[in-house]
């Protein structure tokens, strides 16, 4: 989702009566507060693989690091289309957000040191920036950034129950 802010898309099928859509404003609230995100991957044979991970909002997109032996690094080469939600574990409030799109690798290390900064100030994870990858602090495990700019949006609100879809 690039541009414009997009429309939100009340799902009415879905949502209680008396539901309102989230504006887009919460929901990048959301993506650039939130520390924990799962991405779901899929394996070269078709089997799904879901992972916990921390993700940076910046510049519209959601950005995450991974190591190039790791299972999602392996999926992303394979196929790189992906989703990665964050919410909250609660029932009956809060809000969760699905990002569906295609991880893209970051290269370029001007972003990558706005995206280390990120990580430190967020999580005080401390990566310096290599040649396209981000280095731990021992200089020993390179780790490959991606990034994941929203092709689809859905946010699930709790009180009341509701979903919406954010177009363009």
């Amino acid at each position: 989702m690039t541009g414009s802010e997009p429309t939100a898309q009340l799902v009415e099928e879905f949502s209680e009566p008396g539901a309102v859509a989230p504006p887009w404003s919460d929901v990048v609230a959301l993506l650039a507060s939130s520390e924990m995100f799962w991405l779901s991957t899929v394996r070269r044979d078709g089997r799904p693989h879901v992972a916990p991970l921390p993700a940076m909002w910046l510049d519209d997109r959601l950005h995450f690091c991974t190591g190039a032996h790791e299972q999602k690094a392996r999926n992303i080469e394979a196929n790189a289309n992906c989703v990665i939600t964050t919410g909250t574990s609660a029932y009956r409030s809060g809000i969760d957000v699905t990002v569906e799109g295609t991880a893209e690798r970051i290269t370029d290390n001007a972003t990558l040191e706005r995206l280390a900064r990120l990580w430190k100030d967020k999580l005080d994870w401390v990566f310096e920036v290599g040649d396209g990858v981000f280095l731990d602090t021992t200089g020993t495990r390179p780790a490959m950034v991606f990034a994941v700019r929203p092709a689809k949006v859905l946010a699930f609100s709790k009180n009341p129950y509701s979903q919406t879809r954010y177009v363009r």
